[in-house]
């Protein structure tokens, strides 16, 4: 299901709760709702459609990838970016890596670890800024 984009920053500045198999049909909400923006948005939180749980959905290089509890686990090469976010009204700086290793758990909840580069490790910290509740 299509969900309305959340623009609520003291709902967005919570940070988000542990999820569990149960949340399954969030992440494909999130996914739906993210397909539909993707003209204009290559990655959502849970946050962003008004639930407050710990789950992403990215372009990950032309397809789609949903995580579960995510957590960046090491980082190296600092740089400056500028982001925007279809929950928030224009662009803001953030301070990003380069090169990111993220741990976290599939659709079957099977934790699965793996490094990202460049574009796709930018909007991944992205997400996981909201999960930590960071309004950029």
């Amino acid at each position: 299901m299509i969900r309305e984009i959340c623009k609520d920053e003291t709902f967005l500045a919570q940070k988000a709760e542990t999820a569990t198999p149960a949340d399954w049909q969030i992440a494909a909400d999130l996914l739906e709702t993210l397909e539909h923006h993707k003209a204009g948005c290559v990655g959502m939180a849970a946050n962003m459609i008004g639930v407050n749980k710990r789950i992403i959905a990215f372009d990950n290089e032309g397809s789609y990838m949903v995580m579960f509890n995510p957590e960046i686990i090491k980082k190296s090469e600092p740089y400056d970016a500028e982001e925007g976010c279809l929950s928030l009204v224009g662009t803001r700086p953030a301070k990003r890596w380069r090169s990111i290793k993220v741990r976290w758990q599939n659709e079957k909840f099977q934790e699965r670890v793996k490094a990202f580069t460049g574009w796709t490790a930018q909007i991944i910290q992205h997400e996981l800024d909201h999960c930590e509740g960071i309004i950029i």
